[in-house]
């Protein structure tokens, strides 16, 4: 599976997100996903699919400890019977102890008809990465540097799908710009699988503490649409099968829609 297209976007769920929709898929994003934040029901999910005539539709991400295994694949067998293969399901980790053998559990119930090939699994470490080789089509990661792309791609094999989530922020002016990133990035640090990745990825626990230029500037992508579009380009040639963005923006700052606009012909221009 890997219909996603090389570039998608997370919609900002909103009044309007259904109508501007469209217009995103006809600029060439081939998944359009929506993060876990705003997924308030899985019903959005639907309507965004609904909405659009050939996207992937995807959510990064679903937690388990939120449905039981059968509302899950309820849910899937029901949107894939009327627009089949466009809905990937993105899942995070289960909470509490034995989350591994427990999530492996969760994935072998027989009411959790989500096939394999059509879900990804959020995953940083060589632990979390080997259960997505394992139970799904693949891993979604995020806060990445190019060289980590890499290297979760060494670790999660050829033969599986790496997508790739990258904040960006439209704003030449690093003082704006890194401010607006640091704003999901301190809430995103207060939890260990972030913090260890990090490290992993050699930055240092000041680093992380102080959310330092460096740190920002290596995570986020900001400044003019072809620095931004170069930086996209750049994962996917690290490794990521399908890079999708997310957009920040402190309300001066270009939001989804016209990142969208400034972005998709630079990314799909022939």
């Amino acid at each position: 599976m890997n219909t996603m297209g090389p570039f998608g976007i997370a919609v900002d769920v909103g009044a309007e997100y259904l109508e501007t929709a469209p217009e995103i898929e006809a600029l060439g994003f081939g998944t359009l996903w929506v993060n876990g934040g705003q997924l308030d029901r899985l019903d959005r999910l639907r309507e965004l699919i609904e909405a659009t005539t050939r996207a992937v539709v995807a959510p990064a991400v679903v937690m388990p400890d939120g449905y039981r295994p059968g509302e899950l694949g309820e849910f899937y067998r029901r949107v894939e019977d009327r627009t089949p293969g466009r809905l990937v399901m993105g899942l995070g980790p289960l909470a509490g102890a034995h989350a591994s053998s427990r999530l492996a559990q969760y994935f072998g119930d027989p009411e959790f008809s989500i096939p394999p090939n059509r879900r990804l699994l959020a995953a940083f470490g060589p632990s979390r990465l080997a259960l997505a080789r394992e139970y799904c089509a693949g891993a979604v990661p995020m806060l990445f540097t190019p060289q980590g792309t890499a290297a979760a791609r060494r670790r999660l094999g050829q033969d599986r799908i790496l997508a790739l989530g990258q904040y960006v922020v439209m704003d030449e002016n690093p003082e704006t710009a890194r401010d607006t990133a640091r704003v999901p990035l301190r809430f995103l640090f207060s939890m260990p699988s972030y913090v260890n990745s990090a490290l992993r990825q050699g930055f240092t626990e000041d680093d992380v503490n102080g959310l330092s230029d460096r740190l920002v500037d290596s995570l986020v992508a900001w400044g003019t649409s072809g620095q931004i579009a170069e930086r996209l380009r750049e994962q996917r040639t690290a490794g990521a099968d399908h890079v999708y963005a997310t957009v920040l923006h402190d309300g001066q700052q270009p939001g989804v829609l016209d990142a969208a606009r400034a972005l998709g012909p630079l990314l799909f221009s022939k």
